[in-house]
Parts: C-alpha cells; sequence; structure tokens
C-alpha cells in the first residue's frame, strides 16, 4: 500500500497525518502550539516550535501505524498561510518570532498607504487588500526593529518565508528555499497575473529581493527530505496553505465549487477557475493552487476569529472544559434571546477589514447565562458566513452548497445554524481533515501516484447535508440584529 504522510503546520496545533493512497486516516498526532500575545493585536509563533511539533508528530504517527520512514510514499505540506518568519541563512536560527497571520501591529502603516492611494494598484496585481494579514507588512516591521537586520537581509545573509518556506528549509538542511504558488501569493509581494515577485510592490513595501525564496508548483517534485530526520529520505511532493490545501481536500476543483473551513478562523473559497475574479465587494482574488505551471484562480471571504471564539469562552470565561460540550449548550439555550457575539479579538476580516475592531456582547439581560453565550459565539460563525457569501453573490459568484470542514463542522447545531442563517445547503464530508487529506492528495499527484487532480479528488464522500429549516423572516430579523452589533464593534 502506498501511504502518504501529511504535515499540517496549524495556527494552534502541528500535526502529522497518515493516510492510504484512497484516502484513508491510518494514524495521526497532533501537538499544540503555543500562543504569545506580547501586545494588543500582536501574535507570535516560535520557529523552532513549530517545527519541532511536525517532526514528533511524524514520529508518533508513524509509531502509531507500525511504519517505518521507508514506507512513505511522499510527503505533503500545508501550514498557517500569511505568518512570517525571518531567518539567518547561516544557522536557519529566526531573528525574530513568527509574526502571525492574525497580527495587527502594522495597521497603521497599512492605513497611512491607503490613504496614499496605494490600494488599487495593490488590489490590481495580487489581488489583495491592503491590510496587516498579509506578509510583506511584517516582513518590512521585523527588518525594521531587529537591529541589523536591513542590512544583513541587503547583504543576502537572511532568508524571508512564510511556514511551508521555514519547514522545507530545515527538513531538507538548508538545501532549498522555496515557497510554494499559493502562501507566495498571500504576501503581498506577488503579482498573480505575472505569476512572479513584482518589483514594484518590493519597492513600496521595501523589502530586499536578496530574502525571498523560489516560487514553486503545489505539485511535483519540490524537495527531498533529508534523511536524518525521520531515518529515511523521502519526497516532498506537495505543498499549499492551509485552506487551499482544504480546497483540495474538498474535491473543490471545478469552478464555482465553494468549501469552508471553521478552524482558528473561517475562509471560505470558491473555485473561479482559469480567470480571476476581480471582487467589487472588498473580498480577495487569490490563487486556488498552481500545478504544471498552470494557475487556478479562486475568490475568498477570510474571518480572523471563529474558533478563537469558542476558545475564550473555554479558557477565559470557563464556561465548559471541552469544546463537544457546545452542542448541547446551544440545544439548551433560549431561542428568544437577543445576545449576539461579535468576535473581533483582532479586527474584522472580510467583508469589513476593520483592523482596529474589537470584541462585543451585546443584548444581555439578567437571565443571560453560559448557553446563550455559547450560542452567541456559534452563531457569529454563521453570520459572519452569511456576509461573505452575500459579498460573493455580490461578485457574481452566487452560492448554493457549501462543503464544510473544520473542528467546529462536528458540531450538528452548528451545521443546522449554517444552512438556516447562509440559506444554502451545507455539506460535511465523511473525511472532515480536509486539510492534511489536501495536503496528502498533491503529493499523490507530484509523486505520480495519481494521474490528474480528478483522479487524486475521487475519494470525496458526502456524510450528511443541512439545509434551511428556519423561518425566513425570523432569520432575516436576527442577521438584522447581527448587522447592528457589527456597527457597534467597528472602530468608524
Amino acid at each position: 500500500m502506498n501511504y502518504l504522510l501529511a504535515l499540517d503546520a496549524g495556527t494552534t496545533s502541528n500535526r502529522a497525518i497518515i493516510f492510504s493512497q484512497d484516502g484513508e486516516l491510518i494514524a495521526q498526532h497532533q501537538i499544540l502550539l503555543t500562543q504569545h500575545y506580547p501586545n494588543d493585536g500582536w501574535v507570535e509563533h516560535a520557529g523552532e516550535e513549530i517545527l519541532a511539533g511536525l517532526i514528533d508528530s511524524a514520529h508518533q504517527a508513524m509509531a502509531q501505524a507500525n511504519l517505518k520512514a521507508d514506507q512513505i510514499a511522499a510527503v505533503g505540506l500545508t501550514n498557517q498561510r500569511e505568518t512570517t518568519l525571518v531567518w539567518d541563512r547561516a544557522t536557519g536560527q529566526p531573528i525574530y518570532p513568527a509574526i502571525v497571520w492574525q497580527d495587527r501591529r502594522t495597521a497603521r502603516w497599512c492605513e497611512q498607504a491607503r490613504a496614499q492611494g496605494h490600494e488599487a494598484q495593490v488590489q490590481a496585481k495580487t489581488g489583495l487588500l491592503l491590510d496587516p494579514y498579509f506578509s510583506a507588512t511584517k516582513v518590512a516591521w521585523i527588518l525594521d526593529h531587529v537591529p541589523g537586520a536591513r542590512a544583513r537581509a541587503e547583504a543576502g545573509e537572511l532568508a524571508f518565508g512564510t511556514v511551508d518556506s521555514f519547514v522545507v528549509w530545515h527538513l531538507t538542511q538548508g538545501r532549498r528555499h522555496i515557497i510554494e504558488a499559493t502562501n507566495a501569493a498571500r504576501t503581498l509581494l506577488f503579482n498573480l497575473d505575472e505569476q512572479s515577485w513584482d518589483p514594484e510592490l518590493l519597492s513600496l513595501f521595501n523589502v530586499p529581493a536578496a530574502v525571498l525564496p523560489q516560487v514553486v508548483d503545489s505539485a511535483g517534485d519540490l524537495a527531498e527530505i533529508d534523511a536524518s530526520i525521520w531515518g529515511a529520505a523521502l519526497p516532498l511532493t506537495g505543498i499549499a496553505g492551509d485552506q487551499h490545501a482544504a480546497l483540495i481536500g474538498q474535491a473543490g476543483i471545478q469552478p464555482g465549487m465553494l468549501k469552508s473551513t471553521y478552524g482558528t478562523g473561517c475562509f471560505m473559497i470558491a473555485n473561479t477557475g482559469e480567470q480571476r475574479c476581480h471582487s467589487n465587494q472588498r473580498l480577495l482574488s487569490t490563487l486556488a493552487y498552481r500545478i504544471g505551471g498552470q494557475p487556478t484562480y479562486a475568490l475568498e471571504g477570510a474571518i480572523f476569529n471563529v474558533g478563537t471564539a469558542i476558545q475564550w469562552l473555554r479558557d477565559n470565561l470557563k464556561l465548559f472544559s471541552d469544546a463537544a460540550e457546545t452542542q448541547a449548550m446551544a440545544e439548551a439555550a433560549k431561542t428568544d434571546d437577543s445576545v449576539y457575539l461579535v468576535p473581533a479579538f483582532t479586527g474584522l476580516g472580510a467583508p469589513w477589514w476593520d483592523a482596529h475592531a474589537r470584541g462585543l456582547l451585546c443584548g444581555v439581560t439578567r437571565d443571560t447565562g453560559p448557553n446563550e453565550m455559547v450560542r452567541a459565539a456559534l452563531e457569529a460563525a454563521a453570520f459572519q458566513t452569511a456576509d461573505l457569501t452575500q459579498a460573493m453573490a455580490a461578485d457574481g459568484q452566487r452560492v448554493q452548497r457549501i462543503r464544510v470542514d473544520g473542528g467546529m463542522v462536528v458540531n450538528d447545531w452548528f451545521c443546522q445554524a449554517l444552512a438556516d442563517i447562509t440559506g444554502a445547503e451545507i455539506d460535511r464530508p465523511r473525511v472532515t481533515e480536509t486539510t492534511a487529506l489536501g495536503a496528502a492528495l498533491l503529493a499523490g499527484l507530484g509523486a505520480g501516484l495519481f494521474d490528474s487532480l480528478p483522479h487524486a479528488c475521487e475519494s470525496w464522500s458526502l456524510e450528511r447535508r443541512f439545509t434551511r429549516a428556519m423561518d425566513p423572516d425570523v432569520c432575516q430579523k436576527k442577521q438584522q440584529g447581527w448587522l447592528t452589533a457589527v456597527g457597534r464593534a467597528r472602530s468608524d
């Protein structure tokens, strides 16, 4: 049997999952990743902890499956996007902690650049908006705040990369400095039409070309993992940013197909085929994947805080001890309450793009309890999803069916709330670990185990479909209450 190892470098954990060639999950291991919040709106990770978590997780997964490294046919890697590292080329050591995609420290710079009229050029070239979410301002911040870093970068002594770049550098013992195309497309430095780094953008963001990695496809002969890591030299043949890997794992390979992932944040991606869709609704035009040098494009809406709302209720407010309890709590909540939670802990993403918005809990009365707050947190994810589906429809991408994945979708109440509030059919797959599965399928494609992407995606199957059961008038009233709450949370 051909086994595929998927390495999943997530925002809150690092995991390794072993799949069979036909998509069956064989073994997995997960190690939590420490979150660091040194200032308001700042989020950091330790690059060394990311790497160690992936390596150790793979060791544990192989032990569970009673497999040795030489029984692994290929390795796929998927990662939290936009998170930025700069490291010493000689030692491989980061010169500063990884600045996470959620981090908002460069919000003022983005506002100034927008006021100077740069956003139209940036959006035309990259499909993205001027926001601290993306990598470019994070790179510049590191180079400007670590003593001597900018001079060292210009001299070629430092390397920049997203998490995939950093991991591949270390798995190959520094032999490969690459970035996969979907990750490159999230940096604000990559020209989507030209499929290359853009000199004008490098100048705008003051990022030296000397630090940049080579851009590679999502599947192919990408790198060879050093035998010292797991005991055998392994081919790394698939890489994609986590949301793009999930699109593959959901078999979203035809134009118009759409998936939405519910983890730390929520990310909805619609496949738009070989043509870029230029958004008028402040959504993101981006890459879905790039195979054989051929880009496939996507339209994306990004929500920064979804699962973090559940974590906040669990860890900060101590309302429950396990996220699995939230379904029963939501079911027990009063149905006529008007409690809304706007989880803008690190600002609001699409379609609002308000870096200075902050979280808001409103509509609370004396009889509001833990159940109502949990229900509000789950409904917040559904309301934000509806915001995205409406924006996509205005951009010409009508949403009638959503394939969902991520940790939150094991909750039946939440999936039903998604169907009720969005009005779309909600399809939950049999295998919900679609991010890791997508990385594994890309690895299998890159290693020649599949002869095409449709062949790789044949294993997708439906577990359950949810359809609207809520009265449309009730839904409209609830959505109006949500929009009022968002208006109160925004900074303007």
